[in-house]
């Protein structure tokens, strides 16, 4: 599955989502802990446990045959927090990756860069 968003495209689905998240933490009364601090640790936190499942791999069948239930899981856990600071933080969503992806644009141009692992102070 792909998931592609093109400018002006709705995010009805993405805002349901991130509703869905909301519910869940109310109804825990777990917005008291969600200061940005907290969440961007959570965040730091669950991104290790997802680089932890590649840990010690070495080939590129080690690499693949990664559980996907775990790998899922711990992409959500990540993306959970993510979106959870985002909304902390009154950003949308669309708009910041939007900004982000332009300014990526202009640090990698496709001339320079395709193909290229090369950070864009070494193109």
């Amino acid at each position: 599955m792909t998931f592609r968003i093109t400018p002006g495209e709705s995010l009805r689905p993405m805002k349901k989502l991130i509703t869905e998240i909301l519910k869940f933490r109310n109804d825990r009364d777990w917005e008291q802990f969600h200061d940005s601090k907290n969440l961007a640790l959570a965040l730091s936190i669950e991104a290790s446990e997802l680089n932890e499942l590649f840990l010690w791999k070495n080939s590129a069948d080690d690499i693949e045959d990664v559980s996907k239930t775990r790998l899922a899981e711990e992409l959500a856990d990540v993306l959970v927090y993510a979106l959870l600071l985002a909304e902390k933080n009154d950003f949308d969503i669309e708009s910041i990756i939007l900004d982000k992806l332009e300014k990526n644009r202009k640090k990698y141009p496709v001339n320079k860069s395709k193909g290229n692992s090369k950070k864009y102070t070494d193109l």
